[in-house]
């Protein structure tokens, strides 16, 4: 690990006002990411910021329209919320480990858009809306490349608007080791159509326009078994090909679909 200094935050306003002062700063929420990525000299920074005392970036709010996670609210918590969609629930149930979920964040993962993270797929899924200190985020407009968001410099999430479906479920074949999804898919019926979300199968988590159209007209698993995506741009590696990823792809689908019921 690289020399750095470390700065915990007070409040959002002092987040970003160290943030802005640092010649190259980063944030710290949960630190599932950023603390091996440290230690294994992968990333050198300035700054550190700490943003766990800020109590206003966590928590769980629903209203009529749907649930409101504040960034720093830990997988757990939402894991055990009645608030939240069952789907969105049981997806950060099957994060990682117990360690994992009672110290990730909802804000950390999506900031660090992870390929073969689990809640990009939600937030995609279910066209939430990512809140930061300065703006509002369509989902489809968020996640933008590998490890990559529309975020800017000195821009924070705050929290992560979720609309509620009329139906979702979410299914995901897991790396044995990491739990990360090698494929992950969220399907959710809207109010104003489906969404089909995919994680894990490319450098992007992206939406397969072809088994939404399938699932307005039938809403079954069986609508999607006979979809299937290309093997190109997705991920290979040694755990499993292009081509396989693209096979668990139609077959997380249906199960996703048969989840929500």
């Amino acid at each position: 690990m690289y020399n750095f200094n470390y700065q915990r935050a007070s409040s959002l306003d002092d987040a970003v006002a160290k943030l802005g002062a640092a010649s190259d700063g980063t944030l710290l929420a949960g630190g599932q990411t950023l603390i091996p990525t440290l230690k294994q000299r992968l990333a050198s920074h300035s700054d550190v910021i700490d943003l766990s005392g800020i109590g206003d970036l966590r928590g769980i709010s629903a209203d009529g329209g749907g649930v409101t996670v504040g960034a720093l609210t830990r997988h757990a918590e939402v894991a055990a919320s009645a608030d939240v969609p069952a789907a969105l629930a049981a997806l950060a149930d099957g994060i990682g480990d117990p360690q994992v979920r009672n110290c990730g964040t909802l804000g950390g993962s999506i900031a660090n858009a992870d390929p073969a993270a689990d809640y990009p797929a939600a937030v995609l899924g279910l066209g939430a809306t990512v809140n930061t200190n300065l703006r509002s985020i369509a989902a489809d407009d968020f996640f933008t490349g590998l490890f990559e968001t529309a975020l800017n410099d000195g821009e924070i999430i705050t929290s992560v608007t979720f609309p509620t479906p009329q139906k979702a479920g979410y299914a995901k074949f897991p790396n044995p080791a990491s739990r990360y999804a090698m494929v992950g898919v969220f399907a959710a019926q809207m109010g104003d159509g489906v969404r089909v979300a995919v994680t894990g199968a490319g450098p992007c988590v992206f939406r397969v326009a072809e088994m939404e159209s399938a699932l307005a007209g039938n809403w079954s698993a069986d609508a999607v078994a006979g979809i299937s995506v290309s093997a190109d741009g997705l991920n290979s590696d040694l755990h499993g090909s292009a081509e396989y990823r693209a096979h668990l792809v139609t077959v997380m689908a249906k199960r996703a679909v048969a989840a929500a019921g």
